[in-house]
């Protein structure tokens, strides 16, 4: 087993409580935002990469802390911002994100939340993984601490 595959295995369960505690709006953002950063990994986010997000935000253990419409919502604001101009899009992101650089539980539960998103078709692809590194640069975390 892989230590990402670990790491998920051993973190998984406590996600949902910890999401929990930290329910604000600036979190969800950047929850959201790593969300969308890590679906537009390949460059384009289609039809069916919108529609696996929601569902696993409306499916998932982890997110259902939040009101999932809301969190659609917000995930729509980011991808749609790096649909019109990925790099422009991209940094908006980045910034929602790195406001936790100086929280470091924060920050890991959103890399947590990130790469399980990545992991959740069973293939962590590697600009998949690439993103998450990004995200985990932003965050000052060391991206060897979640596997990658």
């Amino acid at each position: 087993m892989s230590s990402f595959q670990s790491w998920l295995n051993k973190t998984k369960t406590g996600l949902q409580n910890q999401v929990g505690r930290f329910k604000n709006k600036d979190f969800l953002d950047a929850i959201v935002a790593g969300c969308a950063v890590v679906s537009v990994a390949d460059g384009t986010i289609d039809a069916e990469e919108k529609q696996k997000m929601a569902g696993y935000i409306g499916r998932s253990e982890q997110l259902k802390a939040f009101n999932v419409s809301e969190a659609i919502e917000r995930f729509n604001h980011f991808a749609g911002n790096m649909e019109f101009d990925v790099m422009v899009g991209k940094q908006e992101a980045l910034r929602s994100i790195a406001k936790f650089k100086s929280k470091p539980e924060e920050a890991r539960l959103i890399v947590g939340v990130c790469c399980a998103i990545g992991a959740a078709d069973g293939d962590f692809d590697p600009q998949e993984q690439a993103a998450v590194r990004e995200i985990c640069n932003v965050l000052n975390l060391q991206a060897s601490e979640f596997g990658l």
